[in-house]
């Protein structure tokens, strides 16, 4: 049944998203032009970490606390995690870029995972990253790449996200990026994007991942559109990205990648 709306999401985006030449505002217009056309740039030791673990066949425990917590097996090979759960290299350059474009210092990330985004969102220089993960094993793993890259601007922050990220925002960190990257729910994503709206301001960038997965992350991705202290968003089907300025008019857009 999920594929069958898969299919019917991608077909309505194939169907209404547009190009630079359809845009009238000037913010999304330079927001295509400027960050989604710029040529991808792959990180060598990052792409060459994501094929090792595409090919790693060894098995784990995993204590998943996402939306497949009732449905996926606690030993997992890390080939399994990394074909379900890593972003596209295209994707992850696009992070990484919008992070250096607009300026982006302080990162929050839900859902480290296997740690491939995470350091492509800290390779941006003066980055300092709060990475969020439940699962004990994958938070560890990740650490060991993060180790290996030589990457010391990285703060992992393992736990229950219910309960790390409401203790995290309560010491006052103001964030200029953001990616909801775990437990795709409904009402998980809802409950996360509002404990996060404590910690930003008029030009933080808000991400939330596979927004069209299911009905459920579709109506997430509604009601955060049609928050008040939300004046643009861009859906690029993979996800979405929400801009808060009060400078700019509020406008949605579907927009081809």
């Amino acid at each position: 049944m999920q594929y069958l709306h898969r299919y019917r999401a991608y077909l309505s985006y194939w169907l209404n998203a547009i190009d630079e030449h359809s845009l009238h505002a000037p913010f999304l217009f330079r927001f295509v032009t400027d960050v989604i056309r710029a040529r991808p740039v792959p990180d060598p030791f990052i792409e060459s970490l994501r094929a090792r673990l595409l090919r790693d066949d060894r098995e784990m425990e995993i204590r998943d606390l996402g939306s497949g917590a009732s449905s996926y097996p606690t030993a997992r090979r890390i080939s399994s995690v990394a074909r379900k759960s890593l972003s596209t290299p295209r994707l992850s350059y696009l992070y990484q870029h919008m992070i250096r474009y607009y300026g982006c210092r302080t990162i929050i990330e839900l859902g480290t995972s296997l740690g491939v985004n995470t350091l492509y969102l800290a390779r941006s220089e003066e980055a300092e990253v709060y990475t969020f993960e439940g699962a004990p094993t994958l938070a560890a793993l990740a650490r060991g790449h993060f180790k290996d890259a030589g990457q010391e601007n990285i703060h992992v922050v393992e736990g229950d996200i219910d309960a790390t990220l409401p203790t995290f925002v309560e010491t006052g960190v103001k964030a200029d990026w953001v990616l909801i990257d775990a437990n795709h729910t409904e009402a998980a994503t809802l409950r996360y994007f509002n404990l996060l709206l404590k910690t930003l301001h008029d030009d933080s960038i808000v991400v939330i991942d596979d927004i069209h997965q299911s009905p459920g992350m579709e109506s997430a991705w509604q009601q955060v559109q049609g928050h008040k202290r939300v004046r643009a968003t861009a859906d690029l089907y993979r996800c979405g990205i929400v801009f808060f300025s009060p400078l700019l008019n509020k406008q949605h857009a579907v927009l081809r990648m």
